[in-house]
């Protein structure tokens, strides 16, 4: 099987799993159950997940992937703010009611992940995913290497900001109206960026 087929299983696998997860409960779900839905046999699934709570790490991953997306395309030129606005603007024009369905899985996931520990882990090995390329972009956008302890330091803080600003917009869109609306999520990730690298990481840079 070519990795490329692999990611496609896996994430179908993942969106079963967790559209099973938030109408049932984690603990009323089994991996025959997420099988019969995927149309796979229990031992395929067993050969692509661990376990069944880590069905849901594909779907979690998609749902941060589009800010991963626009930090590794973020123009030397531009401060966060602006390119963060930009690209979210281009991400409701171009997606697609499958990308909308995903990351609303995704949401409801990382929103589970709160009150079901079980598929924390899940939220927290993404959460790492980001933090590790973040060092890479943060040393790129600073001129530094990639395990220089500030850089790390800066990755550490910049990922977990944008764990929190995911599960405060994430739990604003599933209870309904608030203050923390979708429109809002670009520019207040870019900020609670900038914020927790104490403004090291948000401005242009020169060439």
């Amino acid at each position: 099987m070519s990795e490329q087929r692999r990611h496609r299983l896996r994430l179908e696998i993942s969106r079963e799993a967790s559209r099973l997860f938030w109408e049932q409960g984690v603990d009323a779900t089994s991996g025959d159950q997420i099988a019969e839905a995927v149309g796979l046999s229990t031992r395929t699934i067993w050969r692509h997940f661990r376990s069944k709570e880590s069905c849901a790490e594909p779907i979690v991953t998609q749902g941060v992937e589009w800010e991963m997306a626009a930090l590794r395309s973020w123009p030397r030129h531009l401060s966060l703010e602006e390119h963060f606005t930009a690209e979210h603007v281009r991400l409701g024009r171009e997606a697609g009611d499958g990308d909308a369905a995903d990351t609303r899985l995704a949401m409801q996931m990382i929103y589970l992940a709160d009150r079901e520990p079980s598929l924390r882990t899940a939220w927290l090995m993404a959460c790492d995913q980001v933090e590790r390329e973040l060092a890479d972009i943060i040393a790129d956008r600073l001129g530094l290497p990639a395990d220089d302890l500030d850089v790390r330091l800066h990755a550490a803080a910049a990922s977990a900001a944008l764990r929190i600003i995911n599960e405060r917009v994430g739990a604003a869109q599933l209870e309904g109206p608030g203050p923390w609306r979708s429109a809002d999520a670009a520019e207040r990730i870019a900020h609670a960026v900038r914020r927790a690298t104490g403004g090291a990481v948000g401005d242009p840079v020169a060439s």
